[in-house]
């Protein structure tokens, strides 16, 4: 009995210390802002720098609180504990208490078994939680042309996408480089999309051709949209690499097409290239990306900040099981039915597209053979099944596990919602699964939700005050002329919805204006689109675009903003009108289009309906153009301005299936709607034209780009020799620095780079040292610092630099302050030297990111600055260096000519003294340089 008690105090007292070690890093971690979310998932095993991102000051800081805590002295060896369990063996250690053997497992914090990777910070570290946790558990069923579907684990997962991730290292893929995905639901994809990120590489998902007759239309598209991302490489099928290489002339940086099978063929597994949560995770194009092309910058952390958000509002579990038709380049089967599934462990039963357009019976087929609890589909999917399945091929089906049926990617149809729970009700299916949603990509997917087993909530207002004053003003039952829409849900939680006028003011309830959010999966913009972005973000809200209103806490959605028409004072929506017009008899459902189009006679806008039909004998249209302008006549009260009836494929849709009214009201302008298709032969000569005299423009560009970098090169190593004999041979340091500025200035002057510095008001007094902090993106910032700051601070370098024979006595004889990055013990006892150089009077220019990478955005700060200068009660002077990114960024040889800018902010002085007061200072300065910077937090 006595062995036993002893043996529980022994238990007792190492889950006491597991949690006080935890209590103690938590409280480090949440001093800092940039340093909380990695508080939220901090476990026994998380990774001190991988997960929690402590410096080596950091860490010194922990280690001198964990002794003070618990009264133990610990070896110097503590600071090279990567995670805190092996921190936690070693305080055991110096206590005395026994450490854990593998017959008595350290119990996990709570004492319940972890159902999520709860604690990634990454997509990476989401799959491979999966693989460490259960590698053997099915995490995809995938229907291809058998009906038995192909499973695959999380082990085969990793594997595939390693080989992918191998062969794309191979061919010269860094980190940071898009890489674009063509590809059909299937094996490739899956291993396709987490190569790229096990490479390091931003996916950029596009969808494959469709019909020959819009071939040329469908290379323009890609061809910008790659052309916008810089694809490196693209991925696509063999049938269509011929096809692809014409996107080669419309997109120059894409210098490979290739097969996913070709890239897995690597054997060698490769180690993941390290990314943060900061990272881009993927580009997700809007599906209406045409001559203005919109890539949503989706991070790692905003993309599980949205999974999470959804999985909570839906209660999603490794028990459910999500069964999925959309198509990987969709945001919606990409993030909610994909990405979710594999976050929360539950199987993933998908299917092609086109499998279930040819047979929708068999996608409520799959729901029941596989016991399928989440499932969702578009508008049109629903009606789909309410119009092509016949009774014979849902005899016995039976849908009880059906318990949330997501509605959303498009405007959701009230009928549509009451006909389906009709319908497949006496299968088992409940009205009360079905959950109209409302999502977007710059909100990563998931915006609004409605409450669990709530079934669809349709609002009835007054037609006539909607369409005037845009009041949703409820509608008596005896009203007939009204409108019915449907909820979207309410905001995920951590999300906020408004609705602002045209002067962005807040709307009160049930008035209807422009939809904005806010939340943590929010994009901070487009890619390399900056006047998009600017479009995009007013004053910390996000624009949807859509119009709607608020009422009881929900989201009803009336339609985009810039499809609206203003006829006569009032305000048109497209959808119902199209929705009204497809119920004509004749008029093919869902191939409806209605946009305006502008009367320079009378200056207002004309009313045009373009409807497919399979008609083709004149009386017989002439008698479906009278009964569609009676149609619209009785629901809006006036007649449209031209009504367009034209065969089959005529009207525009995306790749998600929603109508192009902007692009067909451009056909409709330029006269070319009534236009056939062109023949394959004769759009593919004409992308071979466009793509010469691209190829000629950009051969041209390219041949001025390298005679201009032949050129700043050689100028470069002419200077180089008699600056190093300088610096090595004048006697004093202000001698050596004037030589060095002047060279620097000689050389942009003569590649014709200029340097416009900001803020020197901002300075410190000439005799008052100072730290000088600077955000670091080029090889080039050191030297765009000399020639910007004032006198001559002495600067702070890596390690390694001292080592080269040349560099080290060249930076030596300009009194460089070297720091070791790699070796924790090391940089911790360098960083010590600072403050008693700041005592002496001496200036410190610090780069405190530690390294550069190719990809904008700002990485997380070290301490070492921070903490000299709080010690040494020293100002710190913000500096943002704009411009060296794109002179030479990292990984390129080949200078360019642009306009750099070095910014001084205002000098910050500490507010007292110790690590808080670091840290808070360390924030601070981060947070001037990124609001000047305008680039990604990566930190």
């Amino acid at each position: 009995m006595t062995q036993i008690s002893r043996t529980e105090e022994k238990t007792q007292s190492r889950e006491m210390a597991a949690s006080h070690l935890l209590a103690l890093i938590e409280g480090l971690l949440r001093e800092s802002p940039s340093h909380a979310q990695a508080a939220d998932h901090l476990s026994l095993d998380s990774g001190m720098d991988r997960d929690l991102g402590l410096d080596s000051l950091s860490r010194t800081e922990l280690l001198t609180r964990v002794e003070d805590e618990f009264g133990v002295s610990l070896p110097d060896h503590a600071l090279l504990a990567e995670s805190p369990r092996a921190l936690l063996e070693l305080i055991n250690t110096a206590r005395g208490v026994p450490q854990t053997s593998a017959a008595e497992p350290t119990p996990m914090p709570g004492g319940s078994r972890q159902q999520a990777p709860d604690h990634a910070t990454t997509l990476i570290q989401a799959l491979d939680w999966h693989l460490q946790t259960h590698p053997e558990r099915m995490h995809i069923l995938l229907y291809g042309d058998s009906d038995e579907p192909e499973p695959i684990n999380y082990a085969e997962l990793w594997q595939g996408a390693s080989r992918v991730s191998g062969g794309l290292l191979e061919r010269g893929v860094q980190a940071g480089d898009r890489v674009a995905i063509m590809l059909p639901t299937g094996w490739g994809y899956f291993f396709s999309f987490f190569g790229i990120l096990l490479a390091g590489a931003v996916p950029v998902p596009i969808y494959p051709p469709t019909r020959p007759s819009q071939l040329e239309e469908h290379l323009r598209r890609h061809g910008r949209i790659l052309a916008n991302a810089g694809a490196q490489l693209l991925i696509t099928v063999p049938e269509a690499q011929g096809v692809a290489r014409l996107l080669k002339a419309q997109a120059g940086t894409l210098r490979h097409i290739l097969g996913w099978e070709d890239l897995a063929n690597v054997e060698t597994e490769r180690t993941p290239v390290a990314r943060t949560a900061g990272n881009i995770a993927f580009l997700q194009y809007t599906s209406g990306s045409t001559g203005d092309p919109k890539g949503v910058m989706l991070t790692h952390a905003q993309l599980l900040a949205n999974i999470r958000a959804m999985g909570e509002a839906v209660g999603a579990s490794s028990s459910d099981v999500f069964v999925s038709w959309l198509p990987l380049y969709h945001d919606m089967g990409l993030i909610g039915a994909w990405l979710g599934s594999l976050y929360y462990g539950m199987p993933l039963v998908v299917m092609s597209p086109l499998r279930f357009l040819t047979r929708p019976s068999r996608w409520l087929r799959a729901i029941q053979q596989h016991q399928g609890s989440l499932s969702a589909a578009p508008n049109f999917g629903y009606e789909l099944c309410l119009s092509k399945i016949r009774p014979e091929e849902i005899e016995g089906l039976d849908l009880s596990s059906w318990r949330w049926a997501f509605n959303g990617a498009e405007p959701v149809s009230a009928t549509t919602l009451e006909r389906f729970g009709q319908r497949f009700t006496p299968y088992g299916f409940r009205s009360t699964a079905q959950a109209p949603v409302y999502g977007l990509a710059e909100a990563a997917v998931g915006l609004a939700f409605p409450p669990p087993e709530r079934g669809p909530r349709i609002d009835r207002i007054r037609r006539e005050p909607f369409m005037t004053a845009g009041e949703a003003t409820p509608a008596p039952g005896s009203e007939t002329d009204s409108l019915s829409l449907v909820a979207c849900g309410r905001p995920l939680k951590g999300y906020k919805v408004r609705v602002v006028n045209a002067n962005g003011q807040t709307l009160p309830e049930r008035h209807e204006g422009r939809l904005e959010f806010q939340g943590p999966s929010a994009t901070h913009g487009y890619f390399n689109n900056p006047q998009a972005t600017q479009n995009l973000i007013h004053d910390g809200w996000l624009d949807t675009g859509d119009r709607g209103y608020l009422a009881a806490g929900d989201i009803y959605v009336t339609g985009r903003i810039k499809e609206m028409i203003v006829r006569g004072g009032r305000n048109i929506w497209p959808y119902e009108l199209e929705q009204a017009v497809a119920g004509v008899p004749g008029i093919r459902r869902g191939c409806v289009a209605v946009f305006p189009s502008a009367d320079p006679a009378s200056g207002t806008e004309r009313l045009v309906i373009l409807a497919e039909t399979r008609e083709t004998e004149s009386q017989a249209l002439q008698r479906l153009r009278a009964a569609v302008r009676a149609q619209v006549s009785d629901l809006l009260g006036i007649a449209p301005d031209e009504i367009i009836l034209a065969p089959p494929h005529t009207v525009l849709k995306t790749s998600s299936g929603k109508i192009r009214r902007a692009a067909l009201r451009t056909l409709y302008e330029q006269g070319r709607l009534h236009q056939g298709p062109r023949g394959v032969p004769w759009q593919v000569l004409r992308i071979l034209l466009s793509s010469a005299r691209l190829g000629l423009l950009r051969s041209a560009r390219r041949m001025t780009e390298t005679l201009y970098a032949g050129w700043a090169w050689l100028i470069f190593y002419i200077l180089v020799p008699p600056v190093w004999l300088s610096v090595v041979l004048l006697p004093r340091i202000g001698w050596r620095w004037s030589v060095i500025r002047l060279a620097i200035r000689i050389l942009r002057r003569l590649i014709g780079v200029s340097l416009r510095v900001e803020g020197l008001q901002n300075r410190p007094a000439p005799d008052q040292p100072c730290v000088w902090v600077a955000n670091h993106a080029s090889y080039l910032d050191s030297l765009i610092l000399i020639d910007a700051l004032p006198g001559d601070p002495a600067y702070v370098a890596k390690q390694e630099l001292k080592e080269g024979f040349f560099s080290g006595i060249f930076l030596q004889r300009l009194e460089t302050l070297f720091i070791e990055r790699f070796d924790t013990r090391r940089s911790a006892l360098g960083a010590e030297t600072f403050a008693p150089r700041l005592r002496a009077g001496q200036s410190l220019v610090f780069f405190p990111e530690g390294t550069f990478q190719r990809e904008p955005g700002l990485l997380a700060f070290r301490s070492g600055a921070f903490l000299a200068a709080t010690e040494a009660g020293a100002p710190v002077v913000p500096v943002t260096i704009k411009g060296t990114r794109k002179l030479l960024p990292a990984g390129v040889w080949k200078p360019r000519r642009v306009q750099l800018e070095a910014v001084m902010a205002q000098a910050l002085l500490p507010d007292g003294s110790g690590w808080s007061t670091a840290v808070r200072l360390r924030e601070d300065v981060r947070r001037v340089i990124l609001r000047e910077l305008d680039e990604p937090d990566l930190g």
